[in-house]
């Protein structure tokens, strides 16, 4: 299948793949964060935590410790958050920076349109994200805006973190905006990572907007992978390693002799690094077939950054199935509510935020009209 014909599909169910998506994202986030350290929670002992805790398969979020476990704390050691991310602990969603950059993103396009400059997603960062709520490339970059520096140096000033996950985690509302739209979502990705990100760290961001636009109307997550391909350079290290994934499961490698082939390629570079969480986020969604509880499960426990990767794999599995087609135990634990360090956002529903994601979603463009052009620099050409 070609971009061209998944972008011109028409767009069923708009609103329940854009709630979908929403809830699917914050659902894969819950599911990764008691893990969340590719340090130590390698996918063997997020394994071995699941047998111990017969968790295997994974169908439900993580359990935590049973009181007075005798599981050792130094080689099972949660996130502090576990008491509010874990089975039968959960009211609501934890609150992540995961969430909070779709919710700042939202805000963006609420308040300055899909002609946005770079510039404008570094002020409101600083009007809305307190500081001690950003990490590595989003730090370094928040840092040099208040030193007065302006984008693209911002992102490049003491900042050892150009091209590790950040970026990415922040691309979703430009796909659920841009539905059906692959090109016009990477565009929009990409005037926002580079306030922050350079080289595969902004690539990152532009295939998972991509990925998301295709995915409302692709025939198969394999198709909006394909489709997603097209709005990177073919030669850079993430599109190379999003093909050699796909060439390991179409050789009909297990999903644990894939991830491993992929440790020994990419396991070089940091855990929080773009290219490969793109490898266990690629797995999990090839792997996952299409299934929503899969998708997220096996991206978890392929380690590395889970709550992000879950967190994507959640967000592309969310708007491929739609929202009511994804299991009770992943959605109501939510409460259609979200914690949020966004200023004025925090405890904001759930399905307020898809109802205003919706509001802004453009359809995509007809086959009769060519491709749209507007708003403002929507089909800027990725580069």
């Amino acid at each position: 299948m070609t971009a061209q014909r998944t972008a011109a599909a028409p767009v069923q169910d708009l609103d329940d793949k854009i709630l979908g998506g929403w809830l699917g994202r914050i659902a894969g986030n819950m599911l990764g964060k008691p893990v969340e350290r590719g340090d130590h929670w390698t996918r063997q002992r997020i394994d071995r935590y699941l047998r111990r805790m017969d968790a295997l398969p994974l169908t439900d979020y993580i359990p935590g410790p049973p009181p007075g476990s005798p599981l050792d704390p130094a080689e099972f050691e949660l996130r502090p958050e576990w008491p509010e991310c874990t089975r039968g602990n959960i009211h609501g969603s934890s609150r992540d920076d995961d969430v909070d950059y779709s919710i700042l993103g939202l805000h963006l396009l609420e308040t300055h349109g899909f002609d946005f400059t770079t510039e404008q997603v570094g002020d409101l960062w600083l009007l809305r994200l307190p500081y001690l709520q950003t990490f590595t490339a989003e730090r370094a970059a928040y840092r040099n805006l208040a030193r007065g520096l302006k984008p693209p140096v911002a992102a490049t000033v003491d900042n050892p973190y150009q091209e590790w996950i950040g970026a990415l985690i922040r691309a979703d509302i430009h796909g659920w905006t841009s539905p059906g739209d692959p090109r016009r979502a990477a565009g929009l990705a990409r005037r926002d990572a580079v306030l922050s990100h350079t080289g595969n760290g902004v690539y990152g961001a532009m295939w998972a907007a991509a990925l998301i636009a295709a995915a409302f109307t692709a025939p198969s997550v394999r198709a909006a992978l394909e489709v997603s391909l097209e709005h990177i350079p073919p030669g850079c290290r993430l599109a190379r390693t999003v093909r050699r994934t796909a060439a390991l499961h179409d050789a009909g490698l297990t999903w644990e002799a894939t991830l491993g082939e992929l440790d020994r390629e990419t396991g070089h570079l940091h855990w929080i690094h773009t290219v490969p969480n793109a490898a266990v986020l690629t797995a999990g969604l090839l792997y996952g077939e299409g299934d929503f509880t899969a998708t997220i499960a096996l991206t978890v426990r392929g380690g590395l950054d889970t709550d992000s990767s879950g967190a994507t794999a959640g967000s592309v599995a969310g708007v491929l199935c739609g929202a009511a087609a994804i299991p009770p135990q992943w959605t109501a634990p939510l409460e259609d509510r979200v914690r949020s360090a966004v200023f004025g956002f925090d405890g904001v529903r759930i399905s307020e935020l898809a109802r205003r994601t919706g509001r802004l979603a453009a359809p995509p463009p007809g086959p009769s009209t060519g491709r749209r052009t507007g708003p403002g620099k929507a089909a800027e050409k990725p580069s």
